[in-house]
């Protein structure tokens, strides 16, 4: 048995996936077995994992019809013989230390999850910058959702994670397999984060998630409602499991209203009324089940949500005006910024990182 096996989902990135493999063939952990799973590539990955395939037996080729995302990675967990199981992506790359370190820091902590912090990485400048998602006072300690709920507002980030295989087969977690669809880490995060009864978080940063992929599903803006799909799942699971629904309801509805409010500002101005429409309906039944709470309302003023329910034009008008001044903001930030939390300094100029603290 492999101590780690490594999904990686491909489809049409021969732009990337050698840079993808080397990183994960050169890693200090040798145990491992790497699953690459082709969801019907029409340019040259298939004779690129071919021609890898041949020189380490550790990659194992799997080929199939276009498929899509969900059913790539319910296949490659379903091969998966590992201990313990990583997810890199055929866009990203990763450090040569980062499934030994996982890896360790899983084994001395019996953890069901680790989940690590990230890079944001730019092709075009070969620049990285630590996304800071991991607070130094939260890492290198076990951790539930019960105790730290807030754990569910991170983004999703599936491949900074190392999971324990038994753990994944024991609550039967699988991705949603939406054909064609995007945004499946939301559910499959938010399925394992709750029901794992150890959790340990490390704030080292390891993955170089890649900004400029043109060709990545968040770029792809006619799938308007796929996201929705996502928190449907969601809610079921929440349903069928109440005792984590107490503890994890608030969040989730956080959560859900932030991602429908970016899912607005990012899709073409046409589709916006009806998936507004979709958005008030949703939330209209959450107010009137008195789902929404103080700590719901600590984070967006009930004076908004009123006005998603009752006034949708009015509604549609500030959002409209929001992701006007989204856009201008991410144009400044990426000329110059300053982040600063608990753990962690940030400037960067002219979109590049000149100080990085923690």
């Amino acid at each position: 048995m492999p101590k780690v096996s490594v999904v990686v989902p491909i489809y049409n990135v021969e732009k990337y996936l050698r840079q993808c493999l080397d990183s994960i063939l050169n890693q200090t952990l040798k145990d491992i077995e790497i699953i690459c799973i082709n969801d019907g590539s029409k340019d040259s990955c298939p004779q690129i994992l071919k021609e890898y395939s041949l020189k380490d037996g550790r990659i194992k080729v799997i080929n199939k019809e276009n498929t899509g995302y969900g059913n790539s990675m319910n296949i490659g967990f379903q091969e998966a013989i590992g201990e313990y199981i990583g997810i890199v992506e055929s866009d990203d790359f990763v450090k040569s230390t980062m499934f030994e370190e996982l890896y360790n820091l899983a084994k001395n902590n019996d953890a069901d999850v680790v989940k690590s912090d990230f890079y944001y990485y730019s092709t075009a400048n070969n620049q990285a910058r630590h996304a800071g998602k991991i607070l130094k006072s939260k890492a290198n300690k076990l951790i539930t959702i019960k105790k730290f709920p807030k754990l569910l507002k991170i983004q999703p980030s599936i491949w900074t994670c190392l999971y324990k295989n038994d753990f994944i087969r024991q609550n039967k977690i699988k991705f949603l397999e939406t054909p064609g669809a995007s945004f499946q880490d939301t559910s499959f995060c938010f399925k394992t984060l709750s029901l794992a009864q150890r959790i340990i978080l490390t704030n080292k940063a390891y993955l170089y998630y890649r900004q400029d992929n043109s060709g990545s599903s968040v770029h792809q803006k006619d799938k308007v409602f796929l996201i929705c799909k996502e928190y449907d799942e969601i809610t079921d699971f929440l349903d069928k499991n109440p005792e984590v629904k107490k503890y994890a309801n608030t969040q989730k509805l956080i959560k859900q209203y932030s991602a429908y409010i970016w899912n607005l500002k990012r899709i073409s101005e046409e589709h916006r009324d009806s998936f507004i429409d979709v958005f008030s309906d949703t939330f209209k039944k959450y107010y009137e089940n008195n789902e929404l709470n103080a700590s719901f309302y600590r984070k967006y003023s009930k004076k908004e949500v009123k006005m998603l329910i009752n006034n949708k034009k009015q509604f549609r008008a500030l959002i409209d005006k929001k992701a006007i001044q989204g856009k201008n903001k991410n144009k400044r930030r990426k000329m110059f910024s300053i982040r600063i939390n608990s753990s962690r300094i940030s400037i960067v100029i002219f979109g590049k990182q000149i100080l990085e603290i923690g």
